[in-house]
C-alpha cells in the first residue's frame, strides 16, 4: 500500500509499505476512505518534534472494515466506522470515567500511520464506532472531522464547562479551535470569542457560532476581552495551540473561578505555581477523550445538525501530502484532506 512517512523536518514522502495485518485478536483492519493533516503533526514537519528514522505519520481515520481479530464483536468486516487517534479496551475503570485517552491498555492508533491505504485498529471494539449505514460521500469530510478535531475541539469545550450562559473564549483558530466553537455553540454557550487574526478562519468562526473576534494578543489581547466583558474575563477559555504563548493568553484572560480547557498539544509551556496559586482558576485538559463523544458526534453529523467537515479546505491525493503540510504550515489551509 501507500503510506506517508517522514524522514527528516520538511520531508515527507508517500511510499510503498507493507499493509498492515491482524497482529492480536482484538484488532480491525480499515481501508482507508479519508485521511487528513493534523496540526499536531506540523510539529515534526518543523523540526519541534525529533525523528530519528523514518516514521509512518497520520493519526485520523474513517473506513471500511475489510479484516478483524477473532476477539472482535462489536464492529463487522463491511461497516464503515470512526475511531479515535487513541485506542482504548472502553472497558477499564478510566475508560468508563470517560478518559479512554488514559486507558490502561492505551495504544496510540498513528504509530500504524494512517496517512495511507489501509490501517490496523488495536482494540477494536473499545475503539471503533459504526455508522448507522454507509455514509453519503459529502458526509465522509464530517465523520473524519470527529476523529479528532471536532472531538478534541469538543473536550476542550467539555473541559472549560462551556453551557447556557456562559462567554467563552478560543485562543487558537486553527480546525480545533474553530470546532471549538462549533463545540460551545452546541453546548449552548451565549456568548463565543475567538483569537484571531485570519479573515478566512474569522469568517469560518463566525459560520460556526463566533460573536466576537479579536485580533490582539498579550497584554492588549487580555485588556480587549477584559472589556468585553465587564472587566471580569469569560467563564471558559479553550486553549487550542499548545505553546507558552497560548497557554498565558487562555489563563491571563479567564476570570478569576474560571475554566481553561487545554487542549493543544503542549511543547516548552512551563507554569509558575506562584501564579496560578493566586489566579484561583481550574485547569483541565490533556489528551482528548475523543471515543467519549464518537456516538453523539456520529449521530449530529448524520443528521446534518452540524458540519464540521469545513475546516477542510484543501483536499489533495494522498501522493501529494507533503504538499498538505506545507500549505498547513505557510496558512495557505486551514487543515488538509488526504484521499487514498
Amino acid at each position: 500500500m501507500r503510506g506517508a512517512v517522514i524522514y527528516a523536518p520538511g520531508d515527507v514522502r508517500v511510499e510503498e509499505r507493507e499493509n498492515p495485518t491482524i497482529l492480536a485478536p482484538t484488532d480491525a483492519i480499515i481501508r482507508l476512505s479519508a485521511t487528513c493533516v493534523c496540526g499536531s503533526d506540523l510539529w515534526a514537519w518543523r523540526g519541534a518534534d525529533a525523528t530519528t528514522e523514518p516514521t509512518p505519520m497520520g493519526h485520523e481515520y474513517v473506513g471500511v472494515v475489510t479484516e478483524i481479530g477473532v476477539d472482535v464483536k462489536n464492529i463487522q468486516v463491511g461497516d464503515f466506522v470512526i475511531g479515535s487517534f487513541f485506542a482504548s479496551d472502553n472497558t477499564c475503570e478510566i475508560c468508563q470515567a470517560g478518559y479512554q485517552s488514559r486507558c490502561t491498555h492505551v495504544e496510540f492508533v498513528g504509530a500504524g500511520g494512517a496517512q495511507a491505504e489501509y490501517l490496523r485498529v488495536p482494540l477494536a471494539d473499545g475503539t471503533l464506532v459504526a455508522t448507522p449505514g454507509m455514509p453519503d460521500e459529502d458526509l465522509i469530510p464530517s465523520l473524519l472531522a470527529a476523529s479528532d478535531v471536532l472531538g478534541t475541539g469538543w473536550y476542550g469545550a467539555v473541559a472549560a464547562e462551556a453551557g447556557p450562559g456562559k462567554t467563552v473564549a478560543v485562543v487558537g483558530d486553527g480546525a480545533v479551535g474553530l470546532l471549538a466553537v462549533l463545540a460551545a455553540k452546541q453546548l449552548g454557550a451565549e456568548r463565543i470569542i475567538v483569537f484571531s487574526r485570519h479573515a478566512d478562519r474569522q469568517k469560518l468562526a463566525r459560520e460556526f457560532g463566533a460573536t466576537d473576534i479579536i485580533e490582539e494578543r498579550g497584554d492588549a489581547g487580555v485588556a480587549k476581552i477584559k472589556a468585553l466583558t465587564g472587566g471580569y474575563g469569560p467563564h471558559s477559555v479553550i486553549e487550542a495551540v499548545g505553546t507558552e504563548q497560548s497557554m498565558a493568553q487562555a489563563r491571563r484572560s479567564v476570570r478569576a473561578g474560571g475554566h481553561v480547557g487545554f487542549v493543544g498539544m503542549q511543547h516548552g509551556v512551563e507554569i509558575n505555581g506562584e501564579e496560578l496559586f493566586f489566579e484561583s482558576i481550574h485547569l483541565h485538559g490533556g489528551p482528548a477523550p475523543v471515543r467519549r463523544f464518537l456516538p453523539e458526534l456520529i449521530q449530529l453529523i448524520w443528521d446534518r445538525k452540524i458540519n464540521p467537515g469545513k475546516v477542510f479546505d484543501l483536499t489533495l491525493p494522498l501522493d501529494q501530502a507533503a504538499e498538505g503540510y506545507r500549505a498547513m504550515d505557510e496558512r495557505r489551509a486551514i487543515k488538509t484532506l488526504l484521499a487514498p
